[in-house]
């Protein structure tokens, strides 16, 4: 007994190791880090090394766990602002998209497929949820800088489709083991009941959950130590509580975790750095996990068909669910495209696919193993072109800073403070000469191996170590002073326009001097609020407006979303490449006026040559006073 616990931890460790230094070679060529995980299961697994790993239960109880720290510390690191911003299309995203891509992929696996309708909505709906987290590995591995409103909307989704999901596929699956075959209208009237009451129930319990959490973390004087294991704890409770109820604990602990992330809890500094590592270390143990579990040799039985369905999912599916989900939100159309391939499929999908197993349906192994192959489809080919397609469709923006050397300092018994750790980077700001906002507190530099008080330092340099004491939610402002510049790609020289524009001046200058053709009312407004009217109410960096024969270009904003700078480019960026298909609600309605306008204006002529052809001719003395004028 003894031996056995060594030789399973022996190798369980170290299939985590070969993990770990499997993330070095997808950060070195940008693989999907979740192909790799996958990859390390298999080649483990049965038809691998030979380790015998069947239990579905066990599986399923890893994976929901490991879960559920993902989904709480993706929720503790979600912005209010991103989800304010993105909360319209996102949801959509996640209700409505979910439930769309469920009946598109059911139908289709109906006829490539053995299985019975419900079975083919159940293979759709477990398959129906995206894996954001190997998306944004690849976009931080690829050093790519995401437009915000893009990057919110993936956020978002990602954290609440897979309550929705899961929901689905397992109400599906007590129907089918139940061996109902219920009406059309009662189905839905079931679905939809279930879902109101799990999905309510759930937020009810994360709501809760979050405050209490933040509540107990600021009210017991905890060791440092001991804070972030009491807060993933109380997570996990928080997730089991709601499940326990009836509700969605999947939906509880991300909104646990999107409460507690956005109050002023104490030493969040230290729970950020926990939660990365817990959550890296339940990724692997998920997807190894789910690796084992699968067995390769029965995947040529259904190769062909799983894989036209995975691109059926790709090409089809997907698409339709987002554009039809995003057609109330004005958005252009490389977004809503990017956005449509995006939704890559991952460890969630695996997961829900073990369902049809611990309920005994009888085609419980084909769904999995159907499942299984989407996902490995689904990372080989979007999960290589996410880089590639940002860039081809321009959502890709330079770097905001350059290289930043900080180090954040919690500090024992402050709720609400930091002490923050900056190296003065050469050619930052500060080392030009720019000072420290008062809000901000220098209170020792490090120079030479020498320790002095700011005071006495005089102007500081490249390569000193400045100590600053601040409020815990301090703004962006202190990475600006001491980031040094960001380097510039030759493709991205221009980006910013040939000089900069005071967003305070007012807009009828640019009239006076351009040209632009303003209205009266754009000309009374400062050429900041002109260009945030211009976006819809919402400025981001690096948006740029088409004004005439010259462009302006966000170069930046404040915390509060207020601009404040802007480029001026005489010669306008060539469009991004065109796509075809995912018209908004906006273009639909400008291309239906249009089309009228259209239309009338041969009609309009027309009816101006009758008129002409039929009036009378003038009469002599007519003619001849219009000679003689």
């Amino acid at each position: 007994m003894e031996h056995a616990i060594y030789v399973v931890t022996l190798i369980g460790t170290a299939l985590v190791v070969a993990a770990a230094f499997s993330s070095l070679i997808a950060f070195r060529f940008g693989a999907p880090l979740l192909l790799l995980f996958l990859c390390i299961g298999l080649a483990t697994g049965t038809d691998g090394l030979g380790i015998q790993f069947d239990n579905a239960r066990i599986a399923y109880f890893a994976g929901s766990l490991a879960l559920a720290v993902i989904l709480f510390d993706s929720g503790f690191g979600t912005p209010l602002n991103a989800l304010r911003q993105a909360a319209g299309p996102a949801l959509s995203l996640a209700t409505f998209g979910v439930l769309l891509t469920t009946g598109l992929f059911g139908a289709a696996a109906y006829y490539l497929l053995d299985l019975t309708w419900l079975e083919s909505f159940l293979l759709g709906a477990a398959v129906a949820s995206t894996d954001a987290a190997a998306v944004f590995f690849l976009l931080r591995a690829g050093e790519i800088n995401l437009r915000e409103r893009v990057r919110s909307t993936l956020e978002v989704e990602s954290g609440t489709n897979d309550p929705i999901a899961i929901f689905l596929t397992i109400t599906l699956v007590e129907i089918i083991a139940a061996h109902a075959n219920p009406e059309t209208n009662v189905l839905v009237t079931s679905l939809v009941l279930g879902f109101l009451l799990n999905m309510g129930l759930g937020a009810v319990v994360g709501v809760l959950g979050g405050l209490a959490i933040v509540r107990l973390v600021d009210r017991l004087n905890l060791d440092h130590g001991l804070l972030p294991i009491f807060v993933l704890t109380l997570s996990l409770m928080v997730f089991a509580a709601a499940g326990a109820i009836g509700g969605s604990g999947f939906l509880a602990v991300y909104l646990a975790g999107l409460v507690a992330g956005n109050s002023d809890i104490r030493a969040v500094t230290i729970l950020k750095r926990f939660q990365d590592g817990m959550s890296w270390l339940a990724q692997i143990i998920m997807f190894l996990i789910l690796g084992l579990f699968a067995t390769p040799s029965q995947f040529p039985a259904i190769l062909v068909p799983a894989v036209l369905l995975g691109l059926f999912l790709m090409f089809v599916a997907r698409p339709i669910a987002v554009w039809v989900c995003l057609i109330p939100f004005r958005l252009p159309r490389p977004e809503v495209a990017f956005v449509s391939w995006v939704g890559l499929r991952g460890a969630v999908s695996i997961l829900l696919a073990i369902t049809p197993l611990l309920g005994g349906l009888e085609n419980g192994r084909l769904i999995f193993n159907t499942a299984f192959i989407i996902v490995l489809v689904s990372l080989v080919i979007q999960g290589w072109t996410v880089g590639p397609l940002a860039r081809r469709l321009g959502l890709i923006v330079p770097a905001r800073l350059g290289p930043l050397d900080k180090v954040e300092l919690e500090l024992p018994g402050s709720a609400h403070h930091e002490l923050l750790a900056y190296r003065v980077a050469p050619g930052s700001p500060v080392a030009r000469g720019e000072r420290i906002p008062r809000w901000a507190r220098p209170s020792l530099v490090l120079r030479d191996g020498r320790s002095m008080r700011f005071q006495d330092m005089g102007r500081l340099a490249a390569g000193d170590q400045v100590y600053i004491f601040v409020p815990d939610r301090y703004p962006r402002l202190l990475d600006k002073l001491f980031a040094s510049r960001a380097v510039v790609d030759p493709e991205d020289a221009d980006f910013f326009g040939a000089f900069a524009v005071d967003p305070a001046r007012a807009a009828a200058e640019l009239e006076a001097a351009y040209a632009p053709g303003l209205t009266e009312a754009e000309q009374k407004l400062t050429v900041g609020a002109l260009v945030t009217a211009r976006l819809g109410g919402h400025a981001e960096y690096a948006d740029r407006v088409l004004l005439g024969p010259i462009e302006l270009i966000v170069r930046d904003v404040d915390d509060k979303g207020r601009i404040t700078g802007l480029g001026l480019s005489f010669e306008p960026t060539a469009p991004v490449a065109r796509v075809p298909v995912f018209l908004s609600a906006g273009e639909i309605g400008d291309r239906v006026s249009a089309f009228v306008r259209n239309w009338r204006k041969p009609t309009e002529t027309q009816l101006a040559e009758t008129q002409a052809e039929v009036a009378p001719p003038p009469a002599p003395e007519t003619q001849k006073a219009t000679t003689e004028g």
